[in-house]
């Protein structure tokens, strides 16, 4: 019921009235003024109440005069009345019925029951109503109430004591309670302060409305009062203690925020008052030292007191918690002084409030963030935050090291011991016992020695104080052994917790703004304010270093499991919050923290070892004091469960894993798998700490790359609990998971998880260098597993995942460790190509292309495991998804073709399947525009030198492939030109010329271009196999589809392809070795004529050329019509050249037989189309159905193939039409080839110049022949311009030809045996050229006739060759007779046999006569003086004559020379007077004498019968002599027949030198030949006609040397007669002698009959001379040479008497 309803009035009133009747009653007899008083209040309350309204507020107006009576019966202090007027004022007050001045007066009554100490209680009951019902009480009013309860606060009555000091807070609570309520109603109206001057207290009251100024002064009075000064308004206090006001002060801090904040007076009051208070009263607590010895410092020191202390500490908490703002500056100092009661030397109690004070603190994240932000970021300031978190640390660090009163044994500890439990017995000290028994069931922490335990001390999140609270407390309470840790641990727990918990929620905050911000503007960036970014970070950055110290050092002493799990979670809370706001260090620090407490202790590992080293390098200084991280103590009080090997790169012991490990690694991996989004670069950390705790546990990877326990087999030396047996395969369930959930990380998280992947797998392949232990695998294996469950993505990690397992896993030297990396990559790309994309990889040739890339790549790594692995899996892919791999077919077969000798043959094997696979199976699925990748491929496998058979089954695939091009030529065509037009299009968009090989042909005969090669390639491959094979599918590969070929194409073909090759192939022949192959390998013997490297790359030159040439031949007509045909032509013969002229004879044969191929084209006559395919090699079953296929329409096969051919070869259906043109073109083709067989000629028959080598080449007769039967054929084409200066390059060839030696190994093949007279077939050959040659000259026009004098030029030399065998240079060659055939020396060098010239000489000599006969009368034999040069050659073997090297060369000769001159002197004589054969007359003269009379002695061995032919002969040419000759003197010179007669005169007498005997003179006499000559010699002495004066002297000459010859044969037989004695004279002498005697009278004779005018005087003269001599004869001894002399005197008897006539002659 309200106090204002009228019930509650009439109540009132009522209850006034029975008040004022008891007060009388009461008074009546002591009291008589109170009584009265009494009274006449009954009847000013009836008079009031007798109002209808307003009657309270009447009560108000008249509250003094209704109050005075119970005023009046409290100051008869009576207690009775006392207690009545104190409960009827209450009554009152509590109906707010009392004025300000009656209020005045209660107050000033009850000060008076104060001060003479009655009804106290009361009176606090009293002051209290009236204060808390009504606002009437102001100023000194109420300032003497609240001095009043203080007053009766300090009574000695304990129950007044506590009930005031309860009244007084509640008092003081109402005075700020009115404030705010005063505030709430003035808050609409702004009003203008008044301006302030100065700022004294006084002054700014001032300003105040009332109830502020009732607050303001108490308030103010209050620090006075606590200070110990006087207050200026609480007059009357009397006595006041500090604890009581820092209490006040506390509640009114705590409970008023706004007033201190609102109202800058107040605010000053906190600022000018409170806070210098404060750090005064704090002074005894700074200044005090635990331990120190007060009568060493010169002024003692203060003790801090509890009960202030801790007061002051809540003080600070409320200052610090509601007026941080105003009070930055003075914050900071308390801040700093509260982290300096945590000092290890401040007393316990003391460290324990601060603790609990602190953890007030790390409660209130938010002041956390407004103390980071007003100092640590400011510059010049202390940075607090940091120096909170930091004093946490090193306060729970000093907890280690400076241990309690009950822990001092422990301390001294030796380290390293096995457990505490073992120490506490050894050292019998009371902690150290009491830790032996706590260990199991306490929660503890224990480090070096120092146990302390664990208590619940509050809520997680919540700071419940005890120490703070106990404000009853006067003395320092004692504190229990581990209660400040654990406040500690709270404290730095829920730090950890709150600034995380903050910022990931305003983190959170701020990334769904910028999510919608994205949604709303996609176009633009999102930038978010960096004020709150930085906050954060330097939050981080100031505590990270102090929590991490602390966590680690909690962490390694915590043997409990929750604690453990606590500490992990928060370590674990940080490392993800810097992740998150990307502060690396901090994050790969605590990182770090939970990795090593992963491993056993000491570990040795690189990665978190430097890292560590960079922490601890920082050591963290608070103040002056040094923070260190500690290092993990080195005993281990945890359960071992594990005991493994390290995974090192040397050998070492076991290591032991604890439950603590486990539990750290579980918080790992934790970390990585809820985590791994903020991990980035520490992926590093987390994933080397599991591969070597999970090398220690022995799991090894399986297939797919998840780990499974490895068999106890594996690592004898692990040994796990059955603990952790059961928890391994959740581990390594965990760890798959963890690898599995990257799917879900980011594309950059995904990157620093697969480059952490991939440095891990980097170590583990450094560790397993140099050793076979096993590797780690963990690394690739975990590659594998990230890469499959990323399948959708695979573009992003494609490129770091592979080319890490290509560059470095798969070439590492340890096998393990490479077959699983190529085992990964395989099983990554295949996964990859089976892998549902989308778009699928058909669409996305990219995707395909980057997925088969690796593939490729791994033909780069040499190890031959690796390459295995590579092949296997193409042949997989090939298999499964070979039809669609499209686009990627390249790159598969780069991988095919990516051969090399040095694999071995095993890879090459697996290669050559993949490939053969593809040629059989899939050319038509692959793209026209990989066939040449295929046909490179299949060469590739040709060209490897591994595997003969490989090599050559290659060169069939080639064979094969083009087999496809020939059937699948049309669809190719139409795919190949797309290709090319799509190609010319991008190039033109690029502005740049289409590139390809073989570029301006048609790209399907760039196909063919690139397979012709290919083969090319394979023909110039070492090994002669090979050559052979490639060398026959060439060229019978352009042979069958060379008609698919565009003309223009054919240009290439010549050009690139076989000329390229041809020139190859010749460089290679003239380079190869001579060495002598021994054996071919195994046991196979190779043949004689292919023991040598160079005999082997003979055949190749042979087979090579042969083919060219065959194809010029066979393609004749489409070639001709290239523009170049005659530059081709040009270089074909000289490649014939080149081979015509190396030093092997099978190629120079070879080369020769080509040449003649070449020559030997006839037009052949081109009937029907039949015929046309035919000749290009199109099998006739194609043609046929054309016509056969009946009355539908043809097939379609055949349809095409026509049109085909014949769009391709339009041109090579029509024969060359005749004409000028063609017949030019052709004769220069002709001459072209005249000139490579003159230069071949010439180089081949030039002999070598200088002493020859012993190994000079000689060429073969074989070859020399062939060479020469070329002429003929070539002639026939070149003759219309043959001219005289080619005639002569003709005749030194045949001359060369003729002279080159033979070996005397193929003597016996060649040569005929000595006496048989039969020619070479190279001399024919050679003979046979020039009778072509006379014939042509013979048929042909005049002018050609002047060529007829060399070819007797010619003819002559070979002539000669009979008597002098022509030197081949200056070698030395033996006889035919004088050669041995060695057939034991087989390697010695050859000897060199000259060939048997004689019938070949004789031949020529035949054929010159022969000529002769034909030609003698043409004017060039006229002129150019044949006859004088057929005379001139004959002389020598004329003058040899039986030094001739044959017998029937001389006799030849003579005939020759006979026939000759038969035909040749008449037509001398007819020319005399031209002078043309003046020469030739000496000429002749010296062939006569040098035959008749011969230097030369026949033979021993001559039979008569043989001499007596020979003389026959001799005569034959005396009788020519008489008969052509002597009968023409007059034609002839006189000096020649002057020389005639001096031989016959020789011949006349018998001249033989004497040294012969008889017997042998007898047979040599040639008496019929010296009879002749003297009968011709007689026959021309005179004549009875002389016609001429000519005639007439051929007589005298004649006469003149008959007599001369006379005389000298008689002056000899007298003198020989003389010598002899009795002996007779040689019969031939005897019988000469008698020949001249009748000779003699013979001529007397004739002179008779002549008349006198014919004989010249000399002659006479002569003849009378003979007569002494004649006359000296006369003693010989012969009968018969007397009878003849008789004859001979007879005559002179005319002469006796000369007659006038002769004497005048004479002088005339």
């Amino acid at each position: 019921m309200s106090t204002s309803s009228p019930e509650a009035v009439k109540k009132l009133v009522e209850n006034m009235q029975t008040d004022l009747r008891s007060l009388s009653m009461e008074c009546k007899k002591k009291f008589p003024p109170v009584k009265e008083a009494a009274e006449s209040g009954i009847v000013k309350i009836k008079t009031i109440a007798a109002r209808s309204t307003g009657i309270l507020a009447a009560l108000k107006e008249n509250s003094s005069e209704v109050v005075q009576p119970f005023l009046m019966g409290c100051g008869t202090k009576e207690p009775k009345i006392t207690q009545l007027c104190l409960a009827a004022i209450q009554r009152l007050m509590s109906h707010e019925v009392v004025s300000e001045a009656a209020a005045g007066n209660i107050i000033n009554m009850l000060w008076q029951l104060m001060e003479n100490g009655l009804e106290e209680l009361k009176l606090l009951q009293t002051v209290l109503v009236l204060l808390t019902t009504n606002t009437v009480v102001h100023d000194e009013v109420l300032s003497k109430a609240i001095v009043l309860c203080f007053r009766l606060h300090f009574t000695k009555d304990t129950i007044t004591n506590n009930t005031a000091a309860a009244t007084v807070r509640q008092v003081v609570t109402v005075v700020f309670e009115r404030m705010v309520a005063e505030d709430e109603r003035f808050k609409g109206i702004v009003e203008q302060p008044p301006p302030v001057q100065g700022n004294t207290n006084r002054r700014s009251v001032s300003t105040l409305r009332p109830s502020a100024k009732d607050a303001y002064m108490l308030f103010q009075d209050l620090c006075q009062l606590v200070n110990a000064d006087a207050p200026y308004w609480l007059v009357g206090m009397t006595e006041m203690t500090r604890t009581f006001g820092l209490e006040l002060l506390e509640s009114v801090l705590n409970d008023f925020p706004g007033v201190f904040l609102q109202h800058q007076e107040f605010s000053f009051l906190l600022k000018e008052r409170v806070c210098p208070l404060v750090i005064k009263l704090f002074s005894p607590n700074i200044k005090f030292r635990q331990g120190c010895n007060s009568a060493a410092s010169p002024a003692p020191v203060e003790k801090p007191y509890f009960p202030i202390c801790m007061r002051l500490l809540r003080v600070v908490s409320v200052l610090i918690k509601h007026f941080y703002s105003l009070l930055v500056t003075e914050c900071e100092i308390f801040l700093s002084l509260l982290v300096k009661f945590l000092d290890g030397e401040k007393p316990q109690w003391l460290r324990a409030v601060a603790v609990e004070s602190v953890h007030r603190l790390c409660v209130q994240p938010h002041l956390l963030r407004s103390f980071c932000q007003s100092y640590d970021m400011k510059q010049h300031s202390t940075k607090v935050f940091r120096d909170i978190v930091n004093a946490l640390g090193s306060f729970i660090q000093s907890l280690f090291i400076i241990p309690n009163a009950g822990n001092t044994t422990a301390l001294s500890a030796p380290a390293g011991g096995s457990g505490s439990g073992a120490q506490g017995a050894a050292l019998g000290g009371p902690g150290a016992g009491g830790v032996g028994s706590n260990l199991t069931t306490q929660a503890a922490f224990e480090y070096r020695g120092t146990w302390i335990p664990l208590m619940t001390v509050s809520v997680q999140g919540s700071a419940k104080a005890t120490y703070l609270e106990m404000l009853d407390k006067v003395e320092p309470p004692s504190i229990p052994e581990g209660y400040a840790m654990s406040v500690a641990f709270s404290a730095l727990l829920d730090l950890v917790r709150g600034i995380t918990a903050m910022i990931e929620k305003e983190l959170s905050v701020e990334e769904e703004a910028a999510a919608e911000f994205r949604e709303t503007h996609p176009d633009q960036q999102w930038q978010p304010q960096p004020g709150a970014h930085l906050v954060w970070e330097e939050m981080v950055s100031a505590c990270w270093c102090g929590l991490l110290a602390a966590l680690s050092l909690l962490l390694d002493a915590s043997t409990d499991e929750t604690a453990t799990e606590n500490i992990l979670k928060a370590e674990l809370t940080v490392a993800s919050l810097c992740g998150r706001l990307g502060l690396v260090t901090p994050r790969d620090a605590f990182i770090t923290a939970i990795c090593k407490a992963s491993l056993p202790p000491h570990y040795a590992l690189t990665v978190l070892s430097s890292n560590a080293a960079n922490l601890s390098g920082k050591a963290y200084s608070i103040q002056g004091q040094s923070v260190q991280i500690i290092s993990p103590s080195s005993e281990s009080h945890q359960q071992v469960v594990a005991v493994g090997q390290p995974l090192t790169s040397q050998p070492q012991g076991t290591v032991v894993l604890t439950a603590k490990n486990i539990q750290c690694m579980r918080t790992l991996l934790n970390l990585a798998h809820c985590h791994g989004a903020v991990l980035g670069t520490s992926w590093q950390l987390v994933l080397a700490t599991l591969q070597h705790l999970v090398w220690i546990l022995g799991l090894k990877p399986g297939a797919g790359g998840a780990l499974k326990p490895g068999r106890a087999v594996e690592g004898p030396s692990t040994v796990l609990t059955t603990a952790v047996m059961t928890d391994l395969p959740i581990i390594s369930n965990i760890l798959s998971r963890l690898f599995e959930s990257s799917q879900y990380l980011d594309d950059v998280s995904l990157h620093h998880l697969i480059n952490a992947l991939c440095s891990l797998s980097l170590e583990a392949m450094e560790m397993a260098y140099g050793n076979n232990k096993e590797p780690s695998l963990f690394a690739v294996a975990k590659l594998l597993e990230t890469g499959l469950v990323n399948m959708d993505r695979i573009e992003i990690l494609w490129r770091p995942l592979t080319g890490h397992l290509l560059e470095k896993v798969c070439q590492h030297p340890n096998s393990r460790m490479r077959e699983w990396g190529a085992e990964a990559l395989t099983a990554l790309i295949k996964a990859g190509l089976a892998y549902k994309h989308d778009p699928p990889l058909a669409q996305n040739q990219r995707l395909q292309l980057l997925l088969l890339n690796p593939l490729k790549e791994l033909s780069n790594v040499l190890h031959a495991d690796i390459r295995q692995k590579q092949l296997e899996s193409v042949l997989q892919i090939l298999q499964s998804q070979g039809d669609s791999l499209g686009p990627g077919w390249p790159l598969v077969l780069g991988v095919i073709g990516a051969i090399r000798n040095d694999q071995g043959e095993s890879l090459i094997r697996t290669a050559f399947q993949c490939l053969q696979l593809v040629v059989t199976d899939f050319l038509p699925t692959m793209p026209c525009t990989c066939l040449q990748i295929v046909v490179d491929v299949a060469g590739s496998f040709g060209l490897q030198n591994q595997e003969l058979n490989i090599s050559l089954t290659s060169i069939g695939l080639l064979w094969n492939i083009s087999d496809y091009f020939f059937q699948r030529g049309e669809a190719i065509i139409q795919e190949l030109e797309r290709e090319e037009e799509a190609l010319q299009k991008q190039a033109q968009e690029k502005g740049e010329t289409l590139n390809r090989p073989f570029h301006p042909a048609p790209p399907f005969d760039c196909l063919w271009l690139c397979l012709y090669a290919k083969l090319g390639e394979l023909c110039v491959d070492p090994r002669p196999a090979v050559r052979k094979s490639a060398g026959q599918t060439l060229f019978s590969t352009i042979a069958a589809h060379g008609t698919l070929l565009q003309q223009p194409t054919w240009h290439i073909v010549i050009w690139k392809v076989l000329f390229h090759l041809l020139g190859r192939v010749r460089t290679s022949s003239t380079t190869a070795d001579k060495e002598k192959i021994e054996s071919g390998g195994g046991n196979i013997l190779i043949h004689h004529s292919r023991d040598t490297a160079e005999k082997q790359w003979a055949e190749t030159w042979v087979l090579t050329l042969a083919g060219v040439a065959r194809i010029f031949n066979t393609r004749r007509y489409l070639l001709q019509q290239l523009g170049d045909f005659f530059e081709a032509w040009e270089v074909l013969l000289n490649h014939i050249q080149s081979a015509a002229l190396s030093k092997n004879n099978e190629v120079s044969l070879a080369a020769l037989k080509s040449f003649q191929e070449i020559l030997q084209i006839v037009t052949p006559v081109r009937d029907s189309a039949g015929d046309a395919f035919a000749s290009m090699g199109v099998p006739p079953v194609l043609i046929d159905p054309l016509s056969a296929s009946g009355p539908g329409r043809p097939l379609v096969r055949s349809d095409s193939l026509v049109e085909r051919l014949t769009r391709y070869n339009g041109a090579e259906l029509q024969a060359p039409p005749p004409g000028e043109e063609s017949a030019l073109e052709d004769s220069a083709l002709w001459w072209s080839a005249w000139n490579t067989w003159y230069r071949t000629g010439t180089d081949s028959t030039r002999p070598p110049s200088g002493p020859t080598e012993k190994f000079s080449f000689i060429p073969s007769q074989p070859f020399l022949t062939a060479l020469i039967q070329i002429f003929p054929a070539l002639y026939q084409h070149i003759k219309a311009n043959f001219s005289m200066e080619d005639l002569k390059k003709l005749g030194v060839i045949l001359h060369g030809a003729v002279s080159v030696p033979i070996s005397s190994d193929a003597s016996p093949f060649i040569l005929p045996s000595y006496t048989e007279a039969v020619l070479t077939s190279l001399q024919e050959a050679v003979l046979t050229s020039l009778d072509v040659l006379q014939k042509a000259i013979c048929v042909g026009p005049e002018n050609l006739q002047v060529m007829y004098p060399a070819i007797f030029e010619q003819l002559l030399l070979f002539v000669e060759f009979s008597c002098k065998p022509p030197q081949y240079g200056r070698m030395e060659t033996k006889h035919v007779a004088n050669a041995k055939y060695n057939q034991i020396q087989l390697f010695a060098p050859a000897e060199w046999v000259a060939l048997n010239y004689v019938p070949f000489a004789e031949r020529s000599l035949e054929v010159v006569v022969d000529l002769y006969h034909k030609t003698a009368c043409h004017k060039a034999v006229i002129n150019e003086k044949v006859l004088q040069n057929i005379i001139k050659t004959l002389r020598m073997p004329l003058g040899l004559k039986y030094a001739c090297p044959s017998e029937s060369t001389w006799k030849l000769a003579v005939s020759s020379l006979l026939k000759v001159l038969s035909i040749g002197l008449p037509v001398a004589r007819q020319h005399a007077s031209s002078g043309k054969f003046d020469t030739m007359w000496p000429e002749l003269a010296n062939a006569f004498e040098d035959f008749l009379f011969t230097k030369s002695t026949p033979p021993d061995n001559l039979s008569i019968q043989e001499f007596q032919k020979n003389e026959a002969v001799d005569v034959e040419v005396v009788q020519l002599i008489s008969t052509e000759i002597l009968p023409f003197a007059n034609f002839i010179p006189k000096d020649f027949v002057g020389q005639i007669m001096t031989m016959l005169n020789r011949g006349s007498i018998h001249s033989q030198s004497p040294s012969f005997t008889e017997a042998e003179i007898d047979v040599r006499m040639r008496e019929e030949f010296s009879k002749v000559c003297f009968e011709t010699l007689l026959q021309f002495s005179f004549s009875n006609k002389v016609s001429t004066p000519q005639e007439g002297y051929i007589s005298r000459m004649a006469l003149s040397v008959l007599l001369k010859r006379s005389q000298d044969v008689l002056r000899r037989y007298v003198e020989d007669e003389r010598l002899s004695g009795r002996c007779p004279l040689p019969r031939q002498q005897v019988t000469e002698i008698i020949f001249v005697l009748k000779a003699i009278s013979t001529l007397m004779d004739s002179l008779k009959k002549t008349q006198p005018e014919n004989v010249d005087g000399n002659t006479w003269a002569q003849v009378i001379a003979l007569y002494p001599t004649l006359v000296e004869c006369v003693t010989c001894s012969s009968s018969e040479v007397s009878s003849a002399l008789k004859e001979a005197l007879g005559p002179f008897k005319d002469f006796m008497q000369p007659p006038v006539s002769r004497v005048q002659n004479g002088e005339s």
